[in-house]
């Protein structure tokens, strides 16, 4: 379990085990390099602004060969929330239709149907089975939310049975591969609307947020708002007329790109790029399960599925206190994430078996004395 990226590219202090991908990545190195270009592109002037949009159309090309997608299916906006209350905005819904969720879904993606207003009623899965979100899926369902991987407990959801069962009611399947995309091998087109933010093992920043809209599946998409640059004709629209729109995903970013971001995420692509993602893959989730043995040799339950194919790059453990956890784990020089009651683990391709060592050779003792306090 030798670190598939070289630790001394990022910039994290030498000896920390760095395990919260899963909050934030540390930052590359080389994304120094992508400030400064941004710099000199910004005060070039028309030309400069040239070198921007190429650089949008370079990321648009790499995130949809990293989702295998065409280009043209990808646009980009701020976060993850925008994206999908632009998406949730744009629906129109019937008394009696439902949108199925779990009770476990990031507010991201939950909230902006669930503050819809006359919106469908909300289904929500409670519990841990494999086939929950299924269960509640009926003719009237309209939108199946999911993330791809849980950002509370790492679980890891099968998107076949989602995507038939969409198929089957006539339901739109969005999702997000926040806590999947960069490490995980992805297939956007089993969905009808995915996004991703940049600033997780996707080693960008904020500020910018993929999205993915199936041309195929929903050509006659129209989001309920627009912007200068989601327009078709951008020079001199003609507001006399109705107003046509961008006619690929683009027509999702109704202003400028946050284009610093995108310079960064330029970088942080073409850096995953120098490295086999299928290779990543497997260290990545190798970890994790040897976290999870090594938690259960030490007595410890996790809160992530025990099945391989639930499994994704985080392992978390609940427990009160979380938050002084993670401040005992900093001061041993083991950085990891905390709150939401749980304590979150997370592996990029930095960690190594060291890592893990040094978080199994202190945790079970501050946990149990944790719970102790806690009694």
């Amino acid at each position: 379990m030798t670190p598939i990226f070289d630790p001394a590219e990022f910039e994290m202090p030498p000896g920390v085990a760095h395990l919260c991908a899963g909050g934030e990545t540390p930052l590359l190195r080389r994304h120094a390099d992508a400030y400064a270009r941004y710099a000199r592109d910004k005060a070039a002037g028309m030309p400069g602004r040239s070198a921007q949009e190429a650089v949008v159309e370079r990321v648009r090309a790499r995130m949809a060969a990293l989702w295998q997608v065409e280009a043209g299916d990808i646009g980009f906006v701020s976060s993850v929330a925008e994206g999908v209350s632009l998406l949730a905005e744009s629906l129109a819904f019937r008394p009696g239709d439902n949108i199925v969720l779990d009770v476990k879904e990031y507010p991201s993606v939950a909230a902006p149907f669930a503050m819809k207003r006359g919106g469908p009623a909300l289904r929500i899965a409670e519990g841990q089975a494999a086939g929950r979100l299924e269960a509640l899926v009926d003719e009237r369902t309209r939108v199946i939310a999911v993330s791809a991987v849980s950002y509370l407990n790492g679980e890891r959801f099968d998107l076949a049975p989602l995507r038939a069962l969409a198929d089957r009611v006539g339901a739109l399947l969005v999702v997000d591969f926040t806590q999947a995309a960069g490490y995980l091998r992805i297939e956007a087109g089993i969905a009808d609307f995915a996004f991703a933010a940049s600033y997780k093992w996707l080693l960008g920043v904020t500020g910018v947020a993929t999205a993915y809209w199936n041309r195929a599946r929903q050509p006659g998409w129209t989001p309920g708002s627009a912007g200068w640059h989601s327009l078709d004709s951008m020079a001199r629209p003609d507001y006399a007329g109705p107003l046509a729109l961008r006619p690929d995903a683009l027509r999702f970013t109704r202003g400028n790109p946050a284009h610093l971001p995108l310079y960064i995420l330029d970088g942080a692509l073409d850096y995953l790029a120098q490295h086999d993602a299928a290779a990543l893959e497997a260290h990545v989730l190798g970890l994790t399960a040897a976290l999870r043995q090594g938690l259960a040799a030490a007595g410890i339950a996790s809160t992530t599925p025990a099945e391989p194919s639930r499994q994704a790059a985080s392992v978390t453990v609940d427990t009160a206190g979380s938050e002084a956890l993670v401040a005992a784990l900093e001061d041993r020089g083991v950085m990891a994430w905390g709150g939401r009651g749980r304590i979150r683990f997370s592996f990029h391709g930095y960690n190594g078996a060291e890592d893990l060592d040094r978080l199994l050779q202190d945790f079970p003792r501050l946990w149990r004395e944790s719970q102790r306090a806690a009694a």
